[in-house]
Parts: C-alpha cells; structure tokens; sequence
C-alpha cells in the first residue's frame, strides 16, 4: 500500500474559489487515486490572533470552523496574521505559509510515496521539482488564478471546479455539470466535452456531445471563433445533461462558468 500526504494552503485555495471546500473529500480523493493510505494531511491557515482577542463571535466562529476541519482527519499549521503599513501607509494583513508547508512537505516525503499539494501558488514551482526528484509523485488541486507553470510541473492537476462535491453545491446550479472542451470543430461548431464523473483516475467520461447553439454569452450565441477559443483556453463549460435521439449525450442551456466570489459562484460575462 502506498503512503500518501496532502498539504493544503487553506488560505490560496479558499481565496479562489474553494471557500468552504470538503476536507474529507480531499482525503477520498487521494485514496481513490490507487492503493493509498493518507499517511500526513495537513492543512496551513491563516489565524488573526489580535480580532479574535476583540471579537468573541468573530472567535468563535473561526474556532468552530478550525474543529470541523481537525474533525476530518487534518493537522492544522497556524499562521499568524501580522499587520503592518506598506510605503504607501495602507494597513497590509499578512500571513503567508508557503515556507511552512514546503518544509514540511519536503522533510516528509521521505516516508511518502504520493503528495497532493493544494494551493494555485507558482512559488511551489520548485518544492514540486525537488519532491518529484526524489522519486515522489505529486498532483495538484487549485481552483482559480493557478500558475500555467505550476500545472506543467505537476503529475496531475485537478481542477476543483470540476471534481463531483468537493465545494458546497450552489443552488442555483443544482443538478447541473461542468466539463472542459477537449475536441472542437470550429468549422462545423460543436466539439465534445472532458466531464469528471467521480473521483477515481478512470472516473471521467469523454463523450459529452457540444453543440455551438447550445452555449451562450449573456443570452446571446457565439460565433465559430469564440467556440474554438473555449478550448483554447480551457474554459470550464456549466451545463444539462441531455439524452439525443441516437442513444448518446449532449450538453445543452451551456454557458461559460466564471468563478465570480467567494462561494465560486458562477455567471455570464
């Protein structure tokens, strides 16, 4: 049985998109990667000690929220926020982990045969390189704003906009899918969707038929180009499921998804 460990930047992950983000199904993830057992996960947040002192609410909350998390498994690494002026005499509210969590991570990946990094930061870029030099395997999971040179580097990238109950469902999207183009025919406008349908390597279906009247903008359809550039660019495409006439599936009221806040809500731009 392979040894794995997760190292989770709470604060980058939930600053883009994975507020509120289910920890036990980062651990069922990792698990349903193969023949593993989570050996370390933890998780680095960020603790404001001076508002905690002066809100007992605000205190309490955060309290209750770092127990939920210990309650699934996870060691958590606090960061203090520090406060200080910028040249410009803003207030800047700091608490950066990165340096905690590569340490750790690098010192035990010794005993670890996979790591799952969380967090879309491309100063990682070289803790990846050196774990991976050591004969590790390591994947990576990151919603928005995630380094191009990062998603290179890594064995792995799991887009957590994509992965089945990893965030809270938004009600507004209850039932809906999301996918990426993998395949398009810009001449002929429709091209076929990459849906993750569970959490297992082999849990993804590529068979999603897309059709360009089907997607729009703002209630408006697109034109051939701005369909091709979807893939291009790998937009994340939210749509229904809909059965077609010959026995396959087809993607329908489809628009592009954009993580707009703080509960990865998305909508049309």
């Amino acid at each position: 049985m392979l040894k794995a460990g997760i190292f989770l930047d709470v604060e980058n992950l939930s600053r883009n998109g994975g507020w509120g983000i289910r920890y036990e199904v980062i651990k069922e993830l990792v698990a349903a990667q193969g023949d593993m057992v989570v050996l370390r996960a933890n998780a680095y947040l960020a603790v404001d000690v001076e508002r905690e002192g002066e809100d007992p609410v605000y205190r309490q909350r955060q309290s209750d929220y770092r127990g939920a998390i210990r309650r699934t498994g996870f060691h958590l690494i606090h960061k203090e926020v520090r406060r200080y002026r910028d040249s410009e005499g803003e207030l800047v509210l700091k608490a950066n982990a990165d340096l905690d969590l590569a340490v750790d991570a690098l010192l035990q990946s010794d005993n670890l045969d996979y790591i799952l990094l969380g967090s879309g930061d491309g100063d990682f870029l070289r803790l990846v390189r050196a774990v991976q030099n050591r004969g590790k395997r390591v994947d990576l999971i990151s919603f928005a704003n995630t380094s191009s040179e990062l998603i290179r580097e890594v064995d792995n990238h799991f887009n957590g906009f994509l992965i089945p109950n990893v965030v809270p469902a938004d009600s507004t999207r209850e039932g809906r899918l999301r996918g990426v183009l993998h395949a398009v025919n810009e001449e002929k406008g429709f091209g076929f969707l990459t849906v993750r349908t569970g959490l297992g390597p082999d849990d993804v279906r590529y068979d999603v038929f897309c059709h360009i009247t089907d997607i729009t903008r703002n209630g408006i359809a697109i034109d051939n180009a701005s369909f091709a550039n979807l893939r291009n660019r790998r937009a994340i495409i939210e749509f229904d499921l809909s059965p077609t006439e010959d026995g396959r599936v087809k993607a329908i009221n489809a628009r592009e998804f954009r993580w707009s806040g703080k509960f990865g809500s998305g909508n049309d731009e």
